[in-house]
């Protein structure tokens, strides 16, 4: 149980950031300084994609949940919970070709695998009902007929979810299709996904797991590297930015501020780019930029810095070095991808989101998670429109809503339209305390049960899911 203390805690830790709207911070956290040395040692690492078993017109994967032996910090080793022995490994897939996976878990705890962000029957969504026990094995079928955009894979087992993300247990699932292949953007080795994650270490490399302790994982991963390095051409490069942590929000800014190109999201491609010198990412979102180094000349060194921190911590996660010079044929394109009309909404619900300090469980409308409890039933193919309202502003905890199955659309905050960066296709929203976003959703593809819940890992541990039943 969260402790008066912890919700404080966590309430004066978040304040700063929650009080702006995701995608509108323009500036740091009051306080924070650059350290006066900013050492970046370490080679990033860009996963090569996983290869599958190319059969009869699907993809097939076997990924095995086990523990592995990883160097992860300079001179140590940690042990952290993987897929098929890697940290954050890469899927590439193509729409229309379904991929197929087969989970073998090898932990001690049980695994569900979820594809966040897929159009998936309810069998293979990750339900906890469906949770893969140790020793067990499953089969789960993605069918792919949505449209690109950056997903991941991660873990949705009753108990032991939060855990298993933190230590290690996330791949990027990247979806590919013919419309986003024909625009000129960067591909190839210039479109890189970089998962970001924070960890708290000990002195020997041995991860500390703490349910409650998200301000106190000082170490910032990216791709598993701590402060990497990246060396890039003089040229336009792709970023797919992955947020994994557990709690953590990052908001960014590259070098001294140098505007870079936010062209999508969670569903894929914004309608048009939206040029952006800081840019939010909450847990499980997704964000993709361009950036172009061609702008600095080689020999320049550019850093990544997180300008929202917690005590004792520096802002660069990762350095970009220009090292050599490169053709480009890549540009970004004033139309992107328009956002589908999704109707007129004929359901309205609300959502209220809040912390229960009583008995230390995070609810919706009240009540914790129970998974046989039945909380909403939407019929396929009807619009709905849902106000999500964060009742904690008393505590400043920011909440966040993840529907399962279908992305949505961001109608306002407050009353007020979305930022240019929300205006995509969205299947994750952060609301600050004592605040409301309206999102309109519609489930086109399956029926069935399925979840949805806050992404703040600790939150859905602590209760804070629902159940939906989607019929016809």
């Amino acid at each position: 149980m969260l402790t008066r203390r912890s919700v404080l805690r966590a309430g004066t830790s978040a304040a700063a950031l929650a009080a702006v709207p995701a995608g509108l911070v323009t500036g740091s956290r009051s306080g924070v300084a650059r350290a006066a040395a900013s050492p970046f040692t370490t080679p990033l690492t860009v996963p090569a994609p996983l290869r599958p078993w190319r059969l009869a017109g699907h993809d097939f994967y076997r990924l095995t949940t086990e523990e592995a032996d990883v160097g992860l910090l300079p001179g140590t080793t940690t042990r952290i919970r993987s897929f098929n022995g890697r940290m954050s490994p890469v899927i590439r897939a193509e729409r229309g070709r379904p991929v197929i996976i087969e989970q073998v878990n090898r932990l001690d705890v049980p695994f569900s695998m979820h594809l966040h962000g897929g159009h998936t029957p309810q069998t293979s969504d990750g339900h906890p009902m469906h949770q893969v026990e140790p020793g067990g094995s499953r089969l789960f079928r993605y069918p792919n007929e949505q449209r690109a955009a950056t997903l991941w894979l991660h873990d949705h087992s009753h108990e032991n979810h939060a855990e298993n993300i933190y230590r290690g247990l996330a791949a990027t699932y990247i979806l590919t299709d013919d419309v986003e292949e024909r625009l000129p953007l960067p591909k190839g080795r210039y479109d890189v996904p970089l998962q970001l994650r924070d960890a708290k270490f000990h002195d020997n490399g041995r991860l500390d797991w703490d349910l409650h302790g998200f301000d106190d994982r000082h170490t910032v991963l990216v791709n598993g590297r701590p402060r990497p390095y990246f060396e890039v051409a003089a040229r336009k490069y792709r970023l797919r930015l992955v947020n994994t942590a557990n709690e953590r929000p990052f908001v960014l800014r590259l070098g001294d501020g140098e505007e870079f190109t936010h062209i999508g999201t969670d569903g894929g491609l914004l309608p048009e780019p939206v040029p952006t010198r800081v840019l939010q990412l909450w847990p499980g979102e997704r964000q993709e930029i361009v950036v172009d180094f061609s702008r600095y000349g080689v020999g320049r060194r550019l850093v990544l810095d997180n300008t929202y921190l917690f005590d004792g911590e520096t802002p660069g996660i990762m350095r970009f070095d220009v090292v050599r010079e490169a053709r480009d044929p890549s540009r970004v394109p004033d139309r992107l991808r328009p956002v589908p009309d999704l109707g007129t909404s004929a359901v309205e619900r609300e959502f209220t989101m809040s912390f229960d300090p009583g008995t230390g469980r995070h609810l919706i409308n009240g009540r914790p998670f129970d998974m046989h409890r039945v909380d909403i039933r939407p019929r396929l193919g009807v619009p709905e429109t849902w106000k999500i309202v964060n009742g904690d502003g008393q505590y400043g905890i920011p909440h966040s809503m993840h529907p399962h199955l279908d992305a949505f659309k961001i109608l306002d905050r407050n009353g007020k339209p979305p930022a240019a960066g929300e205006a995509g296709l969205k299947d994750t929203v952060t609301v600050p305390a004592g605040e409301y976003a309206r999102i309109q959703v519609r489930f086109t593809e399956h029926t069935g049960l399925y979840m949805y819940h806050c992404h703040m890992l600790s939150h859905v541990q602590m209760g804070m899911m629902g159940q939906m039943e989607v019929s016809r």
